[in-house]
């Protein structure tokens, strides 16, 4: 099974990245107990540089009953940063919150609220983070410390990429390298920039900006954020097919890397190296660096790179011949890949929500003007005649129907972007998450009413040729008319959705294994003929099926999946463009 494969650049869900971030002052070994210097050099030290941190945490410690109630409020901070650090979000965040709502020193207010963002999405609680950003954002204008305006710009950028909002994010990025007066800001707003523009989707780093970017992070000595430019680096000649520079790229920042001794960074770097050593058909190297990204991503079993390692896994298994462990790591990816777009769809409809919220509170504020207005109006015209009051009641309905509409057009936004939630972008059919969910309700239907159903999967052969070929724009036509033509043979019943890439899946609710063979014939032959359309001339296109039923397989949606795809694979390795039943025993 062929799906498109992405590897994701800098840090997965740009989780604890500012929690690397210092302040601007360079760090110096501390020569007096002085509570206000000791704190100082303390917030300047990266949280990666342990012994040095720890050496003034302990002297911090020491003179703790000679701190101030606030100069307390702020080694509570830096303490919780370290305990962030070391993974443990659920003590960190309390500590945090509680910090940025207690002190008066609005530098650290805006610093630990940073922090509680970005632990926020750590913890895939993108809602409460958005909920956070926006009125900071909103203060940004008013903020007067340059490292907290830079810190912000990089959690705005940042929120922005995960969610999906590329322009909003590179737009924050660019402001944070015209604001930045140091190196290290520099190369933060840099990396930002090109992780935004590599998740878009563009094909390679401008190189005038990998120039900048790398020059800056070089200047400013920061090991973290160079590494990350780099694995930026190998991942666009990845995609761009420069499958032996990215090698060479990931290979010489490795031992960097493990040096670092961040497991999230470890992992990504693992889980590139193996995706490029399997599509070097080097399968042992591969399945090492699979497996120890697996390793160093066991707190995150639903991280890109974690789902990325199982693939790896499971295609070095399949070519190697051994099925049960092909379908055991095949199992480990879908459950991984699954919990990965998850967490995409979460982020993308918390920004959805979170800007609907927004538009409302505007909207409320607007409206409360008016009536505002309105009442102020009203106290004059009464003071006129009987005639003239009549004006100010229609003008009051006037507001009140204004309300009404706004608020049943912010209810349909709401419901609209809800549906798209649940929408493939490209075909318009459900998406994998929304697709699974509906099988699951119908087959519990089709089990208490003792229907049986079939699944059938679909994967268009060779489909990587038209892209690589004919561009990735013929490639959306060819499945925009793939779709069209299974969707002609399909009833209301039925719930077809996009798996993934070029792969596809229909649940035929009662229905025989007869009748979906039968079925899949024709949503073969239909996808052939569709394929040579004016949409698409000249480009020879194939389709192949794997189809099992519940008596076979049981009501299990899980089940369904294993064998038909083992069914999927047998159809491809028999030549492709066929339908294959799964090989199983009729249930009793």
């Amino acid at each position: 099974m062929q799906r498109a494969n992405r590897c994701r650049s800098v840090f997965p869900g740009g989780a604890l990245l500012l929690l690397f971030i210092a302040g601007a002052v360079a760090s110096t070994a501390p020569v007096s107990n002085d509570p206000a210097q000791l704190l100082r050099q303390a917030e300047s030290v990266k949280p990666i540089d342990h012994d040095e941190l720890n050496e003034l945490m302990r002297r911090l410690d020491e003179v703790a009953t000679k701190l101030s109630p606030q100069q307390k409020l702020h080694r509570r901070y830096l303490m919780a940063r370290q305990v962030a650090f070391a993974g443990n979000f659920a003590a960190a965040l309390p500590a945090l919150k509680e910090i940025a709502g207690q002190t008066a020193d609005p530098v650290l207010a805006f610093r630990a609220s940073a922090n509680v963002i970005d632990l926020l999405v750590g913890e895939s609680r993108y809602e409460e983070a958005f909920a956070r950003l926006n009125p900071g954002l909103a203060q940004l204008p008013q903020m007067k410390g340059h490292d907290v305006r830079i810190q912000w710009l990089g959690v705005a950028a940042q929120l922005y990429t995960e969610a999906g909002q590329y322009d909003t994010a590179v737009r924050y990025a660019d402001q944070m390298i015209k604001e930045s007066t140091d190196a290290p800001s520099a190369c933060r707003g840099w990396l930002y920039k090109s992780n935004a523009l590599f998740e878009s989707g563009s094909a390679q780093l401008p190189v005038d900006q990998f120039r900048d970017g790398t020059e800056a992070c070089k200047k400013a000595g920061d090991t973290l954020f160079s590494l990350g430019f780099q694995h930026l680096l190998a991942s666009f000649d990845m995609r761009q097919g420069h499958l032996e520079s990215a090698i060479r790229v990931l290979q010489a920042s490795y031992p960097k890397v493990l040096e670092a001794g961040y497991p999230p960074l470890i992992s990504e770097f693992e889980a590139t190296l193996a995706m490029a050593c399997w599509k070097r058909n080097d399968l042992a190297s591969a399945a090492k660096f699979a497996n120890s990204a697996v390793a160093n991503n066991a707190n995150r079993p639903y991280a890109e790179s974690t789902a990325n390692a199982y693939q790896v896994l499971y295609e070095v298994d399949k070519k190697a011949g051994d099925r049960n462990g092909a379908l055991a790591n095949l199992e480990k990816y879908v459950a991984a890949h699954d919990g990965y777009m998850s967490r995409l769809s979460a982020k993308a409809l918390a920004y959805q929500i979170a800007r609907q919220q927004v538009l409302a509170k505007k909207q409320q504020i607007d409206t409360l003007n008016k009536q505002n207005q309105i009442l102020t109006l009203q106290q004059e015209l009464n003071k006129k005649a009987v005639e003239t009051s009549r004006l100010h009641i229609v003008l009051l309905m006037l507001v009140l129907a204004s309300i009404a509409f706004w608020t049943y057009k912010i209810k349909r936004s709401q419901l609209r972007f809800m549906k798209l939630a649940r929408r493939d972008g490209l075909t318009g059919i459900f998406n994998r998450q929304h697709f699974v969910k509906e099988a699951e309700l119908l087959l519990q239907h089709c089990r208490r009413s003792s229907h049986g159903a079939c699944l059938v999967l679909i994967d268009l052969d060779h489909f990587k040729i038209v892209n690589d070929t004919h561009g990735h724009a013929v490639g959306d036509r060819v499945l925009r008319r793939a779709v069209e033509a299974c969707q002609e043979h399909l009833r209301s019943t039925d719930i077809f959705g996009r798996l993934g890439g070029e792969e596809f899946g229909i649940l035929l609710p009662e229905c025989t294994l007869e009748q979906a063979v039968a079925r899949a014939e024709q949503i073969r032959e239909a996808i052939t003929a569709a394929a040579t359309g004016e949409d698409a001339p000249g480009i020879p296109i194939s389709a192949s099926f794997g189809v099992t039923v519940t008596t076979r397989s049981g009501y299990e949606l899980r089940q369904l999946l294993i064998h038909a795809d083992e069914a999927l694979y047998q159809a491809k390795r028999e030549g492709r463009n066929r339908v294959s039943v799964a090989n199983r025993p009729e249930s009793a």
